[in-house]
């Protein structure tokens, strides 16, 4: 096995990502088009999205960190649009956008083109998450649409076997879709159900951070792999499963959690760089064998397609928005009033991904009697530009249509103080604690040390309140980001002595390393501190 190609497509993918960063485009959009730019060097592999390597072995993963990192109250509270996305916009760009492609592409049968329609109609998780922070949207949309991409991957692969089933010859009725669906929704959210309570035990139970952190990363393959076993949907038992570890992680020891966000951090930047530089280099590969599709009448079905995917999005959204208010009192009783600019942003930041073209790369070759499916790669190229146009035009867009629109981004002053009166309420409940143990004498403690732990309370009770307060004329800065600064430099000149120690021998290297260790725990808690309240 070659695995160089590996090796440069997860080298080249990182180094883009990490370029992206100093730029105002988003990740994901440069690195589509650095793919596309890419797939025609000569010299360049050729890349194919295997659908037996995305689906059971990238997905999971990806949507096990989007859950995790992902707010079970907010998606709770937001379930009634959430459902209306992920389940009935999906079925309903199914219908329409295939029922379109049947029109507009002469030949295409209508199961074929209800294949389709179920490929290009979910949105994609990573890329929704992505956009969302770097743009900056609201906190009620953001969790919309996390909420519905995470889930809505289940109702469009159960649609598409659905549709193949009929494009094939299998016979498909409507009873056995509805049965399908509702085996694939309820058993998946079963499974991840069954197994949340029992990984989470085990993950409050086992001590060892590096043996939580072997396990953390082999839960979402499993949910996905057992859910999958019983015919159920892997990615909603892996949506509940890591939906209900990132509720309960505070139970989890600190050691573990500052371990287990820099790895999911490691394995989300490195899958996510190289699923989307995968998507630009597929250009190739679905170019290849469209046959009497190609040239002016390929352009033109793509553009249709890509035009209905669009439209489809504000016919359902609006109605799905606005009469729901209508019909119900207790809605409009419990659901602040949205306003008209909401469903643009809802509707124009819906993008497709790599799960779109995962899916239709696994459309089967051949029908049942050996013909070949009807027009597979046609399929496959109408599902690459839709993907492709999304991310680009929408991806690009989006954050001139927020500004265009006026629309109100997060109250940063309304969350700082929301943070400071939650701070002084945690600092009064711990000073009170530490109270009662001191006036046991089992906790005596030299008066200079008690005091030392008072100030770390009061330390962590104004450095938020300080935030709102006035900055230096002078650097710009709030006290509390000039107190962090010299922290750090004095970290500095303490890491600096202990290498000119051990380089002079006296002391050696494991305690140079424990020594360094307890720098950097300092040093990333003032770090962390700045970055959050920035």
């Amino acid at each position: 096995m070659d695995v160089m190609p590996l090796l440069l497509l997860v080298a080249g993918s990182a180094a883009i990502a990490a370029v992206a960063r100093r730029t105002p485009v988003p990740a994901p959009l440069l690195l589509v088009a650095v793919g596309l730019a890419v797939s025609y060097v000569p010299g360049v592999p050729d890349y194919t999205l295997d659908p037996e390597i995305v689906l059971p072995l990238v997905l999971p993963p990806l949507l096990h960190k989007e859950a995790v990192e992902s707010s079970y109250l907010d998606l709770r509270a937001t379930m009634r649009p959430v459902a209306l996305l992920s389940v009935g916009y999906v079925l309903f760009a199914t219908f329409v956008v295939g029922w379109v492609a049947y029109l507009v592409v002469p030949g295409l049968p209508l199961p074929a083109a209800l294949v389709l329609g179920a490929v290009v109609a979910p949105t994609d998780a990573v890329a929704a998450a992505a956009v969302a922070r770097r743009v900056g949207l609201p906190s009620r949309i953001t969790t919309i649409l996390q909420g519905e991409s995470l889930l809505n991957d289940a109702t469009a692969i159960t649609a598409y076997r659905v549709a193949v089933a009929a494009a094939v010859g299998e016979g498909a009725s409507w009873i056995g879709g509805i049965g399908e669906f509702l085996l694939a929704a309820v058993g998946g959210v079963v499974v991840g159900l069954v197994l949340m309570l029992p990984i989470h035990w085990l993950r409050t139970h086992v001590k060892e951070a590096l043996l939580q952190n072997t396990m953390s990363l082999l839960i979402p393959f499993v949910a996905y792999a057992v859910a999958e076993q019983v015919h159920a949907s892997g990615v909603l038992a892996v949506v509940v499963v890591a939906l209900h570890l990132g509720h309960r992680a505070w139970e989890v020891d600190f050691a573990t959690r500052l371990q287990e966000e820099a790895v999911w951090k490691v394995v989300a930047f490195v899958l996510e760089s190289a699923v989307f530089a995968l998507i630009g280099l597929q250009l190739p590969v679905v170019l290849k064998g469209l046959g009497e599709y190609e040239g002016v009448d390929a352009a033109w079905y793509a553009v249709a397609v890509f035009l209905v995917v669009v439209v489809t999005r504000f016919v359902w959204v609006y109605p799905g928005t606005f009469v729901p208010r209508m019909l119900s009192a207790r809605i409009r009783e419990r659901e602040v009033n949205p306003t008209w600019r909401g469903p643009i942003v809802t509707s124009w930041a819906a993008m497709r991904g790599v799960v779109s073209l995962a899916i239709a790369f696994s459309i089967p070759l051949t029908v049942h009697g050996g013909g070949p499916f009807p027009q597979r790669n046609l399929i496959l190229f109408l599902t690459f530009t839709t993907v492709i146009g999304t991310l680009v035009v929408q991806g690009l867009t989006l954050a001139p249509v927020i500004r265009l629109l006026k629309f109100p981004g997060r109250d940063a002053q309304a969350e700082t103080l929301a943070e400071a009166n939650a701070q002084a309420q945690a600092s009064r409940v711990a000073e009170q604690r530490l109270d009662e143990l001191l006036t046991d004498e089992r906790n005596a403690l030299p008066p200079p040390l008690a005091d030392r732990l008072r100030q770390v309370l009061e330390r962590r009770r104004n450095a938020v309140w300080e935030r709102l307060g006035q900055t230096n004329p002078v650097t710009g800065e709030s006290v509390d980001d000039t107190y962090r600064r010299l922290s750090r430099e004095m970290i500095g000149a303490e890491r600096a002595m202990f290498v000119r120690l051990r380089d002079g021998r006296h002391i050696d290297d494991e305690m140079l390393r424990t020594l360094l260790r307890r720098l950097d725990l300092e040093e990333a808690a003032a770090y962390r501190e700045t970055v959050e309240g920035a």
